[in-house]
């Protein structure tokens, strides 16, 4: 977000925090199986869970879904605001992989702060965040212990970019590594670097599992107070994925050699 100059009154809306796991859908690991894994060691798992979230994004690159991003300015300097964007889109991945957002409707605005390209790429890139085998080299993670989450026992690590590239967003946080699946269930943390004059809010991210296999982000919340130079601005953000549906690409191979049974043009 970046400041501005002018600003409206505020409303609140609050959405109450998805359930992490659909219990249906979860099944106890076997005596072996838990055994073995809590054993594991910090590196492992760290491996273990960075082939799991390959393989998740493998799989989401295979869902279209739709993203809503509720933005609101609640306050600006402790006056009460009234200040709401909202973006719907609709997210694809093309044929070579790439995501593409594709925004179907946008209504308000903002006045006390600007939205920023950055703050965009951060709904579309950060808030969804996945720690793939590529991903893995460019962060410290550093193992904190074990927690529980709703009905999870969940491994949490810290995550810090080891450096920073000019013109790229990182994610800086924790991370919650489900004990049975060994794939990330929860992300608590925010963008940088930040700047002075454009300043990202903490955010946490739940995901579900969706199709009975694939642990996907649902639910995105941000609740926090910006200090632009000693003017304190409180951002709330709520994004949800919904609507998830598998589709198959359109990518046809022809074959340069018709068939026997083929008919052919005689020119006549």
């Amino acid at each position: 977000m970046r400041i501005a100059y002018l600003s409206i009154v505020s409303i609140v809306l609050m959405l109450g925090t998805p359930g992490v796991r659909a219990q249906e859908d979860s099944k106890p690991p076997s005596d072996a199986r838990a055994a073995s894994r809590k054993s594991l060691t910090p590196e492992e798992i760290i491996q273990q869970f960075a082939q799991k979230e390959t393989e998740f994004y493998e799989a989401w690159i295979q869902y279209m879904y739709t993203q809503t991003a509720d933005i609101r300015v609640l306050s600006d300097d402790g006056v009460p605001k009234n200040e709401r964007l909202r973006i719907i889109s609709e997210v694809v991945f093309n044929d070579d992989g790439s995501r593409e957002v594709r925004t179907v409707r946008r209504s308000g605005g903002l006045r006390a702060v600007g939205f920023t390209p950055e703050d965009q790429k951060i709904i579309d890139d950060i808030h969804p965040f996945a720690l793939t085998g590529k991903d893995i080299p460019l962060y410290n993670l550093k193992y904190e212990g074990k927690e529980r989450v709703d009905e999870l026992e969940c491994h949490v690590f810290s995550v810090k970019p080891k450096k920073m590239q000019k013109g790229q967003l990182y994610f800086q946080g924790k991370i919650w590594v489900d004990d049975q699946d060994l794939q990330i269930v929860r992300t608590v943390g925010k963008a940088v670097p930040q700047t002075a004059n454009n300043q990202f809010p903490e955010f946490e991210t739940i995901r579900q599992v969706i199709d009975n296999k694939y642990w996907f982000p649902v639910w995105t919340h941000a609740d926090s107070n910006l200090n632009f130079s000693g003017r304190i601005v409180r951002i709330e953000e709520t994004i949800t994925y919904d609507e998830y549906k598998r589709f198959r690409s359109k990518t046809r191979i022809l074959s340069a050699t018709p068939s026997p049974d083929a008919k052919q043009d005689d020119g006549e």
